[in-house]
């Protein structure tokens, strides 16, 4: 309103508004909304069908955590944006690319989430299921995972965050013909100098993760917060 800064550089709320509008009229929004969900859903659904049986074999046997227990805890560390040159270079400018870079971003965190929580059971509570008659599988699903639980879904929500990032690294720098997603629209708004647009994708990535933490997380954690009486 006062002009200090040039519309370029800092457009107004009523630029990101017009923006809004004419990206929701043609749909470009919306498009571009329902790939990147697809793509972030596909991909951290793989983390967690890969992380959760990694983070049970690093915490049951030593070999194993120290081996993959001390890998994950290394790519932990590694920025999601380092695994796009890699996988430009080994698929291509492919979907495969994509949801690699988001696998990669969310798998160890899951895992290690996993590994923690299960090593936080009370062991009392393993030899109780077993002198009722519990063995292996069955302790394992009904005693053991159901008590690592409030670790488990902290690993999963940060592991969702982690998801977000790489793929919003990844579209930016991946560019392929299957799909644009909201990170393709914040490039192509950094090439033209659309700063309306690139402000607008940055409020939609926000609100969506908002809107995922409230409707799916949040609950989760009230409801483990009452079963364990920590509220």
């Amino acid at each position: 309103r006062a002009k200090v800064w040039s519309p370029v550089l800092l457009p107004s709320p009523k630029m990101v508004g017009l923006y809004f509008l004419h990206a929701a009229q043609d749909g470009s929004l919306f498009q571009a909304m329902a790939v990147t969900l697809r793509r972030l859903i596909i991909g951290y659904a793989i983390g967690l069908g890969l992380g959760f049986p990694l983070g049970q074999l690093t915490a049951k046997f030593q070999v194993c955590n120290d081996t993959i227990g001390v890998l994950a805890l290394g790519l932990q560390t590694l920025p999601s944006v380092c695994w796009v040159p890699l996988s430009l270079l080994w698929f291509g400018q492919t979907e495969t690319a994509m949801q690699f870079v988001v696998v990669m971003g969310c798998l160890w965190s899951i895992s290690l989430a996993t590994d923690t929580g299960i090593r936080n059971v009370p062991p009392i509570y393993a030899r109780a299921a077993r002198t009722m008659g519990s063995r292996g599988l069955h302790t394992l699903l009904t005693v053991t995972f159901p008590a690592s639980l409030p670790f488990i879904v902290s690993g999963m929500k940060q592991g969702w965050a982690f998801a977000w990032r790489s793929l919003m690294a990844a579209e930016i720098y991946v560019t392929i013909i299957s799909g644009f997603g909201l990170g393709h629209l914040l490039h192509y708004g950094r090439e033209l100098q659309a700063m309306d647009q690139v402000i607008g994708v940055i409020f939609i990535i926000i609100a969506l993760g908002l809107l995922v933490d409230k409707l799916v997380f949040s609950p989760i954690e009230k409801f483990l917060h009452y079963r364990w009486g920590t509220k």
